[in-house]
């Protein structure tokens, strides 16, 4: 044992007793982060303690469900296990999870898509387990690429590290194909799992994988799971899903279970490696008590996990039997006779899943959404209208709530899907609100990252007075707080609608800004103006001589690679669109198009020439202007705010406009030098601000379609009155509450 590696075990001991005894605090990350001070290579030394080595766990959703089911599945079937169970998945948290344990059989690790760098060197895992990729925090994270290439980065730091993967999604696939290109891994296999069949599920607008990575053309699906997962091919170079070494097969979902077969493909899967899957029967079955298509991938990690591991099929179902989640997952309490389910949602994908368990019940019931901005979780909440809270507008009586530090925002984005909801100080407040609706009324919570132990705490609380109180009757149902949804206003078919082109959502939909094309269709409904959204894809063509209002979104850059063709293509007819003034949205990359010059894949490319401008970049991708930010703007009397999440930086001509001056002691705007933000030009806007835009700035979006009504007169002839009021209400208590928060 090295001095250093000694040294780190004392201090991270000193800690750990400090933390419990003193402060009453979990050990979690502090012990392991002390420790890795001391000794920076102290993960790698106390691997030793792994007498068949380790397993790590990374993807973007699920990582703790399977990292904590994997592990049980190890300790059913007699071998123990380190494991960080808590989710403590940087490397602070690996390191306390092995100095406070003893010698075992294996080590089970969740980790950090983006920490496995630090990790896997370390630690020599026999298995890195991939489970999915979904943008999330993008301000944190940044694009999907950069994590790829962490995470390939990884695997070539510990060469025979075997990947076992979800090759139904394409992202995951492409990071085999990579890996296995890196020195040293020529003779390292890995291992492809996925759903074999359609499961049969509608799917939801946003993905994240449209494009193939390899040649950036869009993909084609024989059938499609969810998010981008499904059996794949492009049509150009042929990347396609990987044949599968083990199979999901004869998949049944019901609203309160699921099983499946687990196929395995190959009596022996890793001939040139070190070991071999478990002599056991080529086919297992697993059944659940639990809902959705997510929870058949992660019992699918789970159970090809457990069998290269060398556990038998029963004991991987006698695992999943007695799995009782107490870490805010899928975690279910008794409050006062209410049956209550709590789930962590992070990224629209999972959002989107928690929500199809929650429209299965089509009794009664009330829903919670918790949302905070704090570092772990992401400062950006744009991405909170990429979730189609639409559907859950169909799902029948219900009581929502919306909370956390952005509850407000929540209650926004609620609103626009049609979906009425109050908002809660804290989960305390919203268990007292429950009182007084029926007991009979199944509850689901949903919270994010920090929100999640604070509604845990509660609900914890309030199980323990359940169980220590006598019986009571069911509360009256109060028809008031269980009221329906508000309905959009309805309003008679009209042939002059208002006509709204969102220009290429397929590609230029990033950071929730087709929120944008949602906000201004709602308002026109609510006054009762007739409106038809045309939302035109890649390779689809329009004639904007017939279009009111045009609205583009940013993008990365492969898929606005693609989408600026399609825009160069419709270059005349844009400029005559907006010399005509007619009304046009352009955000971020879209924004940076409308100039002399922007950026492609970091290579400067000519613009579309319609504003004086030019867009450059100072350093790489990596240097992004990100942050919440407020703009005093000659278009609205209240803060414009919103999020901007850019490296091009732009400047503009001497005689063009910006949209709005920085007043926030945050934000850029345009670049460092000038602290204004986007271009206008006639009815044109064009800003890096993301959100969506028009969500807490009302009054810009009824700028918006007071143009696009009188472009609309000339057009068809209608004649329309000035705009009536809505009720702001929950716009502007959003707006007040971020421009508090940047001092403004």
């Amino acid at each position: 044992m090295g001095l250093r590696y000694a040294g780190a075990r004392v201090i991270s001991a000193a800690s750990t007793w400090g933390l419990k005894h003193l402060f009453h605090r979990p050990a979690a990350n502090f012990p392991g982060k002390v420790a890795l001070y001391v000794d920076p290579c102290v993960i790698g030394d106390a691997r030793a303690k792994l007498e068949r080595g380790s397993v790590v766990v990374v993807g973007t959703n699920g990582k703790t469900t399977v990292t904590n089911l994997l592990a049980d599945v190890l300790e059913c079937a007699g071998m123990s296990v380190v494991c960080n169970r808590t989710g403590a998945n940087l490397d602070s948290g690996i390191a306390t999870s092995l100095l406070h344990a003893k010698q075992a059989d294996w080590g089970v690790f969740e980790s950090d898509e983006l920490w496995l760098a630090k990790v896997l060197p370390q630690l020599k895992a026999k298995y890195v387990l991939l489970l999915n990729l979904f943008r999330d925090q993008l301000d944190r994270c940044g694009e999907i690429d950069r994590i790829q290439d962490s995470i390939v980065g990884a695997l070539a730091s510990s060469p025979e590290s075997i990947l076992v993967y979800n090759a139904d999604d394409p992202l995951c696939a492409y990071i085999a194909e990579q890996a296995a290109c890196a020195p040293g891994r020529e003779k390292t296999p890995s291992i492809a799992f996925g759903v074999s069949e359609s499961m049969g599920l509608a799917q939801n607008t946003v993905t994240d994988a449209t494009m193939c990575q390899r040649c950036s053309t869009m993909f084609t699906y024989e059938f499609r799971q969810y998010g981008q997962l499904g059996e794949y091919t492009c049509p150009n170079c042929g990347f396609s899903r990987p044949a599968l070494n083990f199979a999901a097969e004869n998949v049944v979902l019901e609203s309160d279970q699921l099983s499946f077969d687990v196929v395995r493909n190959g009596a022996n899967l890793t001939p040139n490696a070190p070991h071999r899957a478990a002599d056991q029967d080529a086919c297992i079955s697993l059944h659940a008590p639990f809902n959705g298509a997510y929870m058949v991938y992660n019992l699918l990690a789970v159970g090809v996990g457990g069998q290269l591991l060398g556990c038998s099929g029963d004991k991987i179902q006698q695992a999943i039997d007695a799995f009782n989640p107490q870490n805010g997952r899928l975690e279910t309490f008794d409050v006062a006779g209410r049956h209550v389910l709590l789930n962590l949602a992070k990224n629209p994908t999972g959002f989107n899943q928690n929500l199809k368990i929650v429209a299965q019940d089509s009794q009664p019931k009330v829903v919670a959404f918790f949302i905070n901005d704090k570092e772990a979780d992401g400062r950006d909440v744009s991405w909170l209208w990429d979730i189609d809270f639409e559907e859950l507008a169909q799902s029948g009586q219900m009581q929502v709530f919306a909370g956390g530090i952005r509850g407000k925002d929540m209650q926004v984005r609620l609103k626009y899907a049609d979906i009425a909801a109050d908002v809660v100080d804290s989960a305390e407040e919203l268990l007292g609100k429950m009182k007084e609706i029926s007991a009979s009324h199944n509850a689901y919570l949903i919270a994010n990252y920090t929100s999640l132990p604070l509604v845990k705490s509660a609900l914890e609380a309030a199980a323990a007075a359940t169980a220590d109180a006598a019986p009571a009757e069911a509360a009256p149902v109060d028809a008031a707080a269980s009221a329906t949804p508000a309905a959009a206003s309805t309003t008679a078919a009209h042939e002059n609608p208002v006509v709204i082109a969102h220009l290429f959502p397929d590609l230029l939909n990033l950071y929730g800004d087709g929120g944008n094309v949602r906000v201004l269709e709602q308002r026109l409904r609510w006054r009762g103006i007739p409106v038809e959204v045309v939302r035109v894809q890649h390779g689809d063509t329009i004639d904007l001589s017939q279009v009111d209002l045009i609205m583009m979104g940013g993008s990365p850059d492969r898929e606005q690679r693609l989408a600026s063709a399609d825009v160069v293509a419709m270059r005349d007819e844009l400029y005559e669109y907006v010399n005509d003034n007619g009304p046009l949205l352009a955000i971020c990359g879209s924004y940076q198009m409308l100039g002399h010059e922007w950026l492609l894949d970091g290579q400067t490319v000519k613009g579309l020439g319609l504003i004086d401008m030019t867009t450059r970049r100072p350093g790489t991708s990596a240097d992004r202007l990100t942050n919440n930010i407020a703009l005093s703007s000659p278009l609205a009397t209240h803060p414009v705010v919103g999020y901007e999440n850019h490296a091009g930086r732009t400047y503009l001509g001497e005689e063009v406009r910006p949209f709005g001056q920085v007043v926030s002691s945050v934000g850029c705007g345009n670049n460092e030098q000038t602290h204004a933000d986007g271009v206008l030009y006639k009815n044109l806007i064009g800003t890096y601000l993301h959100g969506p835009l028009l969500a807490k700035n009302p009054e810009i979006a009824d700028h918006l379609l007071e143009e696009a009504l009188k472009r609309h007169t000339r057009r068809s002839g209608v004649a329309h009155e000035p705009l009536s009021p809505l009720d702001d209400t929950a716009e502007l208590s959003a707006n007040e509450a971020m421009a508090s928060k940047l001092g403004v």
